[in-house]
């Protein structure tokens, strides 16, 4: 690992366009359940009762009952090793851009400022029916469902399945990923598409993609270089 790690501390210097794409388990390391692991969130539920339009439209109370739990779950997690390394790398090498999967804000708590997420920010809050969306903080919430100021109810601000990702993130995530020339893809299981189809995008760019996770996952025979482990522990040694 020490050969390996000093290799990519070199690459990282050089690189005029790195990115960071990471999943559900680099915040499995805060304690942060992942959606499909043993313990993962849809464990007691299926994904059509809960994280659907049609669910919300059916019953948004039950829906929030449970994104509610969620949030306050995430209240008392922290960011971990890994969210700081990231940050880190951002400071010191200027030129990195974060990617994630992920809802739970921790990137952005640890200090992460170039940030794209793909799938929402389970702290922001969207009315159905202006369309505004706010910033919240608070768990439990008060008052579930949660309703505007316009009288209208107000929905998890995350891209639920059957959704389309929103354009101006997906162009950005694409634009980036276009351009990379290093790439770390980082716990995630790379099949949740079409998130998953970025490092292939990269990768077609003649980026070179470096994965972490704690098992091989479809998409490790294509890229450079394979390092098992936990990201916190991997991504402190280089």
């Amino acid at each position: 690992m020490l050969e390996q790690a000093a290799f990519l501390r070199d690459r990282l210097q050089k690189s005029r366009c790195t990115v960071v794409f990471t999943g559900a388990g680099v915040s499995a390391e805060s304690g942060v359940p992942t959606f499909r692991g043993q313990d993962g969130y849809w464990k007691n539920f299926r994904v059509e009762e809960l994280a659907t339009p049609q669910a919300f439209s059916k019953d948004p109370k039950f829906v929030w009952d449970w994104y509610d739990a969620r949030r306050l779950a995430l209240h008392t997690k922290e960011p971990n090793l890994a969210h700081k390394k990231i940050v880190e790398w951002e400071k010191q090498f200027g030129n990195v851009h974060v990617i994630t999967q992920n809802v739970d804000g921790l990137h952005q708590r640890a200090g992460t400022e170039k940030i794209h997420c793909l799938h929402g920010d389970i702290w922001e809050i969207r009315c159905t029916r202006c369309g505004i969306s706010e910033r919240n903080v608070e768990a439990p919430l008060s008052h579930l469902p949660p309703v505007c100021a316009c009288g209208g109810i107000q929905r998890p601000g995350v891209v639920w399945f059957g959704e389309m990702l929103p354009q101006e993130t997906w162009e950005e995530a694409e634009r980036f990923c276009s351009c990379a020339d290093l790439m770390f893809v980082i716990g995630t299981s790379a099949i949740v598409y079409p998130a998953a189809g970025l490092p292939m995008l990269a990768k077609s760019r003649g980026c070179y993609i470096v994965e972490v996770n704690i098992q091989p996952t479809e998409l490790t025979p294509h890229f450079d270089l394979f390092l098992q482990g936990k990201a916190g522990e991997v991504l402190s040694q280089i």
